[in-house]
């Protein structure tokens, strides 16, 4: 598919509003100012980090005269932002949206937890993953897929970019060219796509905000992804002016960080997480090691060691049962396997190859 180009071979269009902003902020330098800060920053104490959120924390909640709450997912990041803002700020709504995808140890420290807001996303996962489409690789790469899988007339711009990486303006950018080794799943027999977050968390949120006129501090890790280390660069850990203002004021913050301060106050945080242990890599913890969305894909190519579905297999056989049958994971697996580079996919292993061997494998060990 080939998008209409002028003689210079580009295709003429504005920038946006945003686009210009973050222009202006590569040309001056000042992005690559605030990159070097946010590394500055990752490099602290854990005790400059504490009193430097505790200021975002202040700073935003008296910009919105404390009409505020708190993103909650019952997960240890978002644990350790409640006990930041609650030394600041006392009683603030704590926020949790039901997904019906959390591990049941996550709804039980959210019960757990006193002044809990509850809200519930209007669209079911099963009808998310057969309408609308899977979570699979990231972000980024579902949409891209979701584009290729999908061209129009009116998506010739957006399908070069993930096609071969070049923008509207004929320019190469980096990192929205999907990988070869993703590629297969153009011809998959399921839908792919980025919106299930948006479906399953955001719009909840952004539901609450409007009924309430909230804003919200969120429990977000900028080295969680590039995705979000590019938006710290753009706003900082404040966004005051953004359609939908926020603050992260763990953002600099690392894994690390989040349980050294869990385990040196003792915060209570949910028993799916296992043990915090010291490792040769520092802090990690015996059990998950994220409590996102149970039966979410994105990432799951980067884990070592058995992956996500393969330990709710061990520790939730229940839940692995509804996933695989119910939901239609199964056919999902199999495919990816059956398709992928060797190396690929044996990331996508459904389950253990043996149990009994797993039970007595270190952190890290390959099942």
């Amino acid at each position: 598919m080939t998008a209409t180009l002028d003689a210079k071979g580009n295709v003429p269009a504005p920038l946006t509003g945003h686009e210009k902003k973050w222009r202006k902020k590569l040309d001056s330098g000042e992005a690559k100012a605030r990159y070097v800060a946010l590394k500055e920053r990752q490099a602290l104490s854990l005790d400059d980090k504490i009193e430097l959120s505790i200021e975002r924390i202040i700073e935003f909640g008296e910009a919105f005269d404390w009409h505020v709450a708190s993103s909650y997912s019952g997960g240890m990041d978002s644990t350790v932002l409640i006990h930041l803002t609650e030394m600041v700020y006392s009683g603030l709504p704590r926020v949790y949206c039901n997904t019906g995808l959390e591990y049941p140890e996550i709804n039980r420290q959210v019960a757990r937890t006193e002044n809990v807001v509850v809200m519930r996303p209007k669209m079911p996962f099963h009808r998310v993953v057969k309408e609308i489409g899977w979570p699979i690789a990231s972000k980024r790469t579902a949409l891209g897929l979701s584009v290729l899988r999908n061209p129009t007339g009116n998506n010739q711009n957006i399908y070069r970019l993930y096609d071969i990486g070049i923008n509207r303006f004929g320019q190469k950018v980096e990192g929205y060219k999907v990988a070869k080794q993703w590629r297969f799943l153009v011809d998959a027999p399921f839908p792919i796509s980025s919106k299930c977050c948006d479906i399953m968390k955001k719009e909840p949120m952004h539901r609450y905000q409007r009924e309430t006129g909230r804003v919200q501090f969120v429990g977000i890790l900028a080295d969680e992804s590039k995705g979000r280390e590019k938006t710290y660069v753009e706003t900082g850990c404040n966004a005051f002016d953004c359609k939908t203002p926020r603050s992260w004021p763990l953002a600099f913050w690392t894994r690390q960080d989040i349980l050294e301060y869990v385990r040196r106050f003792n915060l209570p945080y949910a028993s799916v997480y296992g043990d915090i242990v010291e490792t040769p890599n520092g802090l990690d913890t015996t059990g998950v090691q994220g409590t996102g969305c149970v039966f979410c894909m994105f990432g799951m190519q980067l884990e070592t060691g058995l992956n996500r579905i393969q330990r709710l297999k061990l520790t939730h056989p229940k839940l692995w049962d509804y996933c695989m049958d119910k939901l239609g994971m199964a056919e999902v697996l199999q495919y990816i396997r059956d398709h992928a580079r060797p190396q690929l996919a044996r990331k996508f292993k459904a389950e253990p190859e043996s149990v009994a061997r797993v039970l007595q494998l270190p952190l890290g060990s390959e099942a």
